[in-house]
């Protein structure tokens, strides 16, 4: 059977598994077929979560080429090309697809360890930035790399999940003590919160704070010490708000962006993203078709991306980022929950961290675009135009296929 076509041969491989010790199994007396005692094959990452996250990189980088195509008219980018955002994205997509699988090679115990040191590399970095970091904007954020720029901010965001799901697990018996469980993590995140005022970038600050939070809740703090911290956090952002003037402003532009006082200020980014939403309609204008983004739509290619979507996707487009972002959220946590009931509780922790952190950021970006909140300076997770945030998010994604691979290990039988 050596040169027999391989349709013909598979009519003889009962016999040739019956010879090699598989096991006959009857089918309600209609015959048999052989059930091979070699153990199935399992599967080593969670396949559905990965073309969920590659489905929104591929739309996010048709997307920020289409929200960027017309830049260069703009006399402020005379010197780039039209497709000068699309290849840079591109390029920042390829090197954290392979940061992604370096990230997938490194066991969870490993993360483990290295996480005090990325908290200190992180700090450091932040504290780098507000010396030689790249201005834009009135905000120094990034550190400049030559092929791309370095947003501090998002390895922070890493860090303090590493960071605060390390603590839980040390600080596990004493997690009913306010002072010894809860207040050194408050302290931690308020030196990163300093820092980051700094710069200044209160939308990163308020991601890093609802992951320690979150992962603090899921760790088993005490519900009244979480609504404690909760309510102490709300408190310190309306504070925040209140004695700094181009805040509130803010706040009031979003309250009413048509009123002829924001409407061309603090207003403006808002009520052309509103009509931007409301020019797509049902079905969109079609791909490439928005006319918002032709200089009317600041950051379209950034901070309003889902903007442009709704505009060229309408309103089938918007609810199917919604849902892909829903799923992806919901299927990391599910992830975290497992590891956790395999009674691996940093791994656990760490997943369910990525899960509020994209969760959380996504709700926040799609929330300013929709007008149903404060414009805040947050990119939508894999699908905006942006290198440092590209590579993080895939890092952490590829840590949560790290836990679902080694949870798979444990569930039959092997070792991590």
């Amino acid at each position: 059977m050596k040169f027999m076509p391989r349709a013909l041969a598979g009519w003889f491989a009962p016999k040739e598994a019956e010879a090699a010790g598989a096991l006959p199994v009857r089918l309600g007396g209609r015959g048999s077929f052989s059930a091979s005692t070699t153990p199935a094959q399992v599967k080593g990452f969670d396949q559905p979560l990965v073309w969920v996250t590659v489905a929104l990189l591929l739309w996010g980088l048709v997307m920020v080429y289409s929200a960027s195509i017309a830049m260069p008219d703009n006399p402020k980018f005379t010197f780039y090309s039209h497709t000068h955002f699309v290849i840079r994205h591109a390029m920042s997509m390829v090197v954290a697809f392979v940061a992604a699988l370096i990230a997938f090679q490194i066991p969870v115990q490993t993360w483990e360890r290295l996480a005090p040191w990325l908290f200190v590399a992180s700090l450091v970095l932040l504290i780098l930035v507000l010396g030689v970091g790249r201005g834009v904007n009135g905000a120094k954020r990034w550190i400049s790399l030559g092929v791309m720029n370095f947003q501090p901010s998002e390895l922070a965001k890493f860090a303090v999940l590493l960071y605060a799901s390390d603590y839980m697990v040390r600080k596990m018996e004493v997690k009913e003590h306010f002072f010894r469980a809860v207040a050194p993590m408050a302290v931690a995140v308020a030196v990163i919160g300093l820092l980051l005022l700094a710069e200044p970038d209160m939308g990163a600050f308020m991601v890093i704070a609802v992951i320690a939070m979150g992962i603090l809740f899921l760790g088993g703090v005490n519900a009244r010490m979480f609504f404690l911290i909760a309510a102490v956090i709300v408190v310190a952002f309306g504070l925040m708000i209140a004695f700094s003037e181009w805040r509130r402003e803010r706040i009031f532009a979003y309250l009413d962006p048509w009123n002829d006082k924001y409407s061309m200020g603090k207003g403006y980014q808002l009520s052309h993203s509103l009509i931007a939403i409301g020019r797509g309609e049902i079905f969109g204008v079609g791909l490439g078709g928005s006319v918002e983004k032709l200089h009317w739509l600041p950051e379209a290619h950034t901070d309003f991306l889902l903007a442009v979507i709704g505009e060229e996707f309408g309103l089938v487009g918007v609810i199917a980022v919604i849902g892909l972002f829903l799923w992806m959220t919901r299927r990391i946590m599910h992830i975290g929950r497992q590891a956790i009931a395999l009674d691996r509780v940093f791994a656990g922790l760490v997943a369910q961290g990525v899960g509020v952190w994209m969760g959380f950021q996504a709700f926040i970006n799609m929330g300013v675009n929709l007008g149903a909140l404060p414009t805040k300076g947050l990119t939508l997770p894999l699908m905006s135009y942006g290198g440092s945030a590209i590579l993080i998010n895939l890092v952490a994604i590829a840590v949560v296929l790290r836990v679902d691979y080694e949870n798979r290990q444990l569930m039959h039988g092997g070792r991590v």
